[in-house]
């Protein structure tokens, strides 16, 4: 049955408004009847029956028993009116360009009060300018296309779905009050309407608000966990810069386990981590937590970055084998001008030379975290003097509508221009690759910056060596070596005697237990002096209490009593390193 006519034609179909004379707008009554069959309209038409509706009619009442076809079947015996008078949705009419009331049904009545026929809805309807409804109301009416807005809130607390839908001029009408918009849809007619169905989504928009609290009551406690287990201060080495940025997804996006980290090694040597743990929450952040101080376990033995990331590899399938995680673990020696790294499926780190040109350190990358059965190995990138590295997470160039290489690319790019200290760069990469508050992935970046010194400054910082040749004779030569040396640098001394006192004990340590090449290093820097000590033996010492009665045993136990750290380490091509350290006064 074709119902268009009849559903176009609120509040009354053809029966209803002829035996309904309770309306209190017979104005409008009569602009919305429609007209009988035959009778003429105003400039001399006659409307015609729609064929399909008639067709539809005669096919379901051929064969039918009498009193079957004055049922409810037929949708020419309902009433409008009826039908949206007993609707629990709020429904209201209203005609014409400014918007005059035609209706209102019980369950609009019942929510807003009753509302008189005839006067217009900004007068009459103060809660349809609550719900700003006026406006979509005139274009509805001006584009003859229905529109919804959704979960609107009133003064008193309920909360509305309302869609407005245009209803047409009844075809009985003359032609001139009626226009056609693109579409064909009537338009901007006096005799045009809105027809206004509201739903109450009241206990729905609470339901989501509780669950937007919760939801945001959730991330903060990730957000709060995750800046928790990051560094509270970085560590700043005696001769790097460093600076770092941790931001995290916007408000839809919970936050993920992006991590970064700086650990001194001792000897002026220290070590720079930057991690992801795929996933996000709170799970993510636990996560990234045990693989960052796993990490500082790890650094404290110190092994070479690919021995590093063996162990975390292990571990990481441990903690929990279905959480991938990337790292990259980085070691800068001030006495070698460059970086050994190592990474586990983590982005390349890139350096500035100061002329601006930009390298990337491409491999080796093994596989993430906790995959297992990989061996990784570890590759050294150039950091002169005056160079600056970046260390980033994929939250930096990773976007879905291109490439990572892309992102990496356009990081290159912005990296050479920046110049400045190493926060100022970390800022200016962040906006270069357009990372906002509402960005969709954590960001994790840290700026490495190794100055070159020059007048003034570069006088704090000094090296001296020495080659340990022809066996325990050496002793002497490296006694006087280093008493020569300290007293150049204009320590006290105090510090010149001590300073002395461990070269001495180091020296003899690695004359009795080591094997050649030999050599005494001494360094300086504005904070510190170190004293270090190389063999080609790979044994590491270690403190041991001795008898009184020993005759040796006693060296590493003086140094740690006067020194303020030692330590030891294996060389990469063989052998071992000790050292030793002293605070300078300020």
């Amino acid at each position: 049955m074709n119902f268009t006519r009849w559903s176009a034609r609120l509040p009354g179909t053809r029966r209803a408004a002829a035996r309904d004379d309770r309306s209190s707008v017979p104005a409008a009554r009569a602009e919305y009847a429609r007209p009988e069959p035959g009778a003429g309209s105003a400039d001399g038409d006659t409307p015609k029956a729609s064929p399909g509706a008639s067709a539809d009619i005669s096919q379901e009442t051929a064969g039918r028993p009498a009193d079957q076809l004055s049922g409810p079947a037929l949708l020419e015996d309902l009433s409008a009116r009826e039908i949206l008078g007993r609707l629990p949705a709020l429904v209201a009419l209203v005609h014409g360009p400014d918007h005059r009331i035609a209706y209102v049904n019980d369950a609009y009545a019942a929510a807003f009060g009753p509302r008189p026929t005839g006067a217009t809805a900004a007068e009459a309807m103060p809660e349809l300018d609550e719900l700003s409804l006026l406006p979509l109301m005139d274009q509805v009416l001006r584009s003859g296309t229905p529109r919804t807005v959704k979960s609107r809130k009133v003064r008193s607390g309920n909360s509305y779905t309302v869609t407005c839908t245009p209803v047409a001029t009844p075809a009985g009408l003359p032609a001139s009050g009626r226009s056609k918009n693109k579409n064909g849809r009537n338009q901007g007619s006096e005799g045009g309407g809105v027809l206004l169905y509201a739903a109450d989504v009241t206990d729905h928009a609470e339901a989501a608000e509780r669950l937007r609290t919760s939801e945001r009551r959730h991330r903060e406690t990730a957000v709060t966990l995750q800046r928790s287990l990051l560094p509270q201060e970085l560590e700043q080495p005696d001769d790097l810069r460093i600076a770092a940025t941790y931001q995290p997804g916007g408000t839809d996006a919970a936050v993920g386990g992006d991590w970064y980290d700086v650990i001194t090694l001792g000897a002026g040597r220290t070590a720079l981590v930057i991690g992801d743990v795929m996933g996000r929450g709170v799970r993510a952040a636990a996560v990234m937590g045990q693989l960052r101080t796993a990490v500082r376990a790890y650094a404290r033995l110190d092994l070479p970055p690919h021995e590093v990331l063996q162990l975390l590899d292990g571990l990481a399938a441990e903690i929990d084998a279905s959480q991938i995680a990337t790292c990259a673990y980085a070691v800068h020696d001030p006495n070698e001008g460059r970086l050994v790294y190592a990474s586990a499926g983590h982005l390349p780190i890139l350096v500035r030379d100061q002329d601006g040109t930009v390298h990337r350190a491409e491999d080796p990358t093994g596989p993430p975290l906790g995959t297992g059965g990989w061996i990784h190995t570890s590759g050294t990138i150039a950091l002169p003097p005056g160079s600056t590295a970046v260390l980033y997470t994929d939250g930096l160039v990773e976007r879905r509508s291109e490439d990572i290489d892309e992102g990496v690319a356009a990081l290159e790019r912005a990296l050479s221009g920046a110049n400045g200290a190493p926060q100022v760069v970390c800022d200016r990469l962040i906006r270069s690759l357009g990372v906002t508050a509402e960005h969709d992935d954590d960001v994790a970046v840290l700026v490495v910056q190794h100055p070159a010194r020059t007048g003034t400054n570069a006088e704090l910082f000094h090296n001296a060596s020495l080659d340990l040749l022809g066996g325990i004779e050496a002793a002497p030569r490296a006694r006087a070596f280093a008493t020569g040396v300290l007293t150049s640098w204009r320590f006290p001394v105090e510090l010149c005697d001590l300073g002395v006192l461990a070269a001495s004990e180091l020296v003899a340590n690695s004359l009795q237990h080591g094997i050649p090449p030999m050599r005494l290093g001494l360094r300086r820097t504005d904070r510190r002096l170190i004293i270090e000590v190389t063999d080609g033996d790979d044994h590491l010492p270690r403190r041991r209490h001795a008898e009184p009665a020993d005759e040796s045993g006693r060296g590493i136990s003086i140094v740690a009593t006067i020194a303020s750290s030692w330590g030891s380490r294996r060389t990469p091509g063989g052998g071992k390193a000790v050292w030793c350290e002293f605070a300078l006064p300020r």
